[in-house]
């Protein structure tokens, strides 16, 4: 019987989740079996069970690296405003729109996430929590509340659009979700915050 390294056994894991994803994203979880699944990353079905024990924590695991992925790549943009609308452009860009297997998990996957078991949903509750920090890091005015609110906000005009501009069939009305949901979102990320007592009301 082969013995395989440590080193081995997690490349050939990561393999899996990589090569998972993109399967995901481009044909959703419920449309993905196994069969299809350890054929894409070249194993079989015995060695599928060597690293996880269903399809459901192999979905955990993807979901969990995929949006540690997308921090990592907006936690390496030089703080500020600029990386803030260069993330954007890149985001609502028809070249992201038409990636599904190599775009954002939360667009591709947010459906069926809602209707997974509860620790595919633990999963990417973590993995949204990490991204809207990642976010508000870039956006933070020192005052917490309002700079999480705006990344709460901008997180989810995102994915939203995104996912409105992948459904429509008309592609120019796509075309002007990317431009409109882009206009608002640099708006939003740049819009002067109001003092702390803007919207108390004073005593008559």
């Amino acid at each position: 019987m082969t013995r395989y390294s440590p080193e081995h056994k997690e490349a050939t894991r990561r393999r899996m989740i990589e090569t998972a994803g993109r399967r995901f994203k481009s044909d959703g979880i419920d449309g993905s079996g196994i069969a299809t699944l350890v054929a894409d990353a070249g194993l079989t079905n015995g060695a599928f069970y060597g690293h996880f024990s269903s399809k459901d924590d192999l979905v955990a695991s993807v979901v969990t690296q995929q949006l540690e992925d997308q921090v990592a790549v907006v936690d390496s943009l030089p703080a500020g405003l600029a990386s803030v609308e260069q993330y954007l452009r890149y985001y609502l860009s028809p070249a992201h729109r038409d990636d599904l297997a190599g775009g954002c998990p939360s667009a591709a996957l947010l459906d069926e996430i809602g209707r997974c078991d509860v620790a595919v949903r633990e999963a990417y509750t973590a993995g949204a929590t990490a991204m809207i920090q990642a976010i508000a890091r870039h956006l933070d005015n020192g005052d917490p509340e309002q700079t999480e609110q705006r990344a709460i906000g901008l997180f989810s005009l995102l994915v939203g659009s995104l996912q409105v501009a992948r459904a429509v069939t008309d592609p120019d009305l796509s075309d002007r979700v990317l431009a409109a949901a882009y206009t608002n979102a640099v708006a939003l990320a740049t819009a002067p915050h109001p003092p702390a007592h803007a919207n108390r009301q004073e005593p008559e």
